[in-house]
């Protein structure tokens, strides 16, 4: 008797496998991506649950954040489709299952592997703070271990953004497991086991001070004689870089993000054209655009000159400037959390008397390449053009000549 083939199913360029886990809300499918053979896990939520519970908006907190935090010590966030009735949440694919299930299984571990752990938590956790993201709810089962033994901070459905942060300074949602809160809801008696050594006691009875004045930083915490002991600083891989999938692409029928789940996506010429803002000319003044690695700008200047601004621009930021014809790599001599930040330029003929330029993160943080640009606007304003529908607003001038 012959059994009938298996019905393959898809989402967009997704195959869909086994279920891996399953709750209230969401179950999670592991898939592989059709076109690189990569394994993924994707979250499927069902629209109408979302909606009637009022998820939504701590859904899409959720991958704002995810979108924001590409670290190689946190799951990251492949890209977000949505159909008719699903939202489903692309993540990488973590193997080791939890830090608690590690501990149950196997019992008390050796301090250098603990002290490892720890120091991919303290790195993850001071990452997503710089990116003014707070997790509240970091705890064993939200620690995750890939194939390697590496750490993966999970679940950010609870996370705050800087924004949510008061004129104090602080969160005033209580929220998270009572058994990791803050210190300071008691009084922070304990007692240590026999086997800890003293570096490991001391830094713990620090970070476990209920005065948050007196409690020790993150940045103390990295400065630490035992923290420092077999440190290693994180690896980031710049093929991290995640689609641009927008936050609301679950919640809506964009055709740009829209999916049906039984064949792959396409995008035919014309949708390519209008995903394509190349030669939006207001890119790189735009202070409220999240996270781009990317920018473009026109000008009227010739391309010798807009090189020659360029340059000036960027040598009083501290960067070293390599030239070759139209092209530019400029780098930060100072290093900052991803090492040097590298930036590539290029000038491209567009027209008789009208020329495009593109500024781009080749290598190192994305939040830095951020703050570069906006400097480098300031310096920029007396180059860069805008089509006439904006120069009533920007007013720009050309090549130090006033309009």
């Amino acid at each position: 008797m012959s059994t009938a083939p298996k019905v393959k199913r898809f989402v967009g360029k997704y195959e869909l496998g086994r279920t891996i886990g399953e709750g209230t809300f969401a179950k999670v499918r592991f898939a592989r991506n059709t076109q690189t053979g990569e394994p993924v896990a994707i979250k499927i939520l069902a629209k109408e649950k979302v909606l009637k519970h009022k998820l939504v908006e701590q859904i899409e907190r959720e991958i704002a954040i995810m979108k924001l935090i590409k670290h190689p010590n946190v799951v990251r966030l492949q890209e977000v489709m949505g159909s008719k009735s699903k939202i489903f949440i692309v993540l990488e694919y973590v193997t080791g299952g939890e830090l608690f299930d590690k501990i149950v299984n196997h019992g008390r571990m050796a301090e250098n592997e603990a002290r490892r752990y720890f120091q991919q938590l303290v790195n993850a956790v001071d990452f997503c703070h710089s990116r003014g993201v707070y997790h509240r709810d970091l705890k064993l089962e939200n620690l995750l271990l890939d194939e390697f033994g590496n750490l993966k901070v999970s679940d950010f459905g609870l996370s705050a953004l800087s924004r949510q942060v008061r004129d104090d300074g602080l969160l005033h949602t209580t929220c998270g497991t009572p058994n990791y809160v803050a210190p300071e809801i008691a009084t922070a008696h304990f007692t240590f086991p026999d086997w800890f050594s003293f570096g490991a006691k001391r830094l713990i009875t620090r970070i476990l001070d209920p005065n948050p004045l007196r409690r020790i930083s993150i940045t103390e915490i990295q400065e630490d004689e035992w923290f420092r002991k077999g440190y290693k600083p994180p690896i980031f891989d710049e093929t991290y870089n995640n689609s641009s999938a927008d936050i609301d692409a679950g919640f809506n029928n964009s055709k740009y993000h829209h999916v049906i789940e039984e064949e792959p996506a396409a995008l035919n010429a014309f949708e390519l054209v209008a995903l394509c803002n190349g030669l939006n000319l207001g890119n790189l003044f735009d202070v409220e655009q999240d996270f781009k690695r990317e920018t473009r700008f026109t000008s009227k200047c010739s391309a010798t000159e807009i090189i020659r601004k360029i340059e000036e621009a960027a040598k009083p930021l501290g960067y070293d400037i390599q030239k070759k014809n139209y092209k530019m790599m400029l780098e930060n001599m100072k290093a900052g959390r991803k090492g040097n930040l590298n930036v590539a330029t290029e000038v491209f003929k567009v027209a008789p008397s009208l020329h495009m330029v593109e500024v781009r993160k080749a290598k190192g943080d994305t939040l830095e390449f951020q703050k570069f640009y906006k400097n480098l606007s300031t310096s920029l304003k007396d180059v860069v053009w805008l089509p006439e529908e904006d120069e009533q607003t920007h007013a720009p001038s050309f090549c130090g000549e006033k309009p």
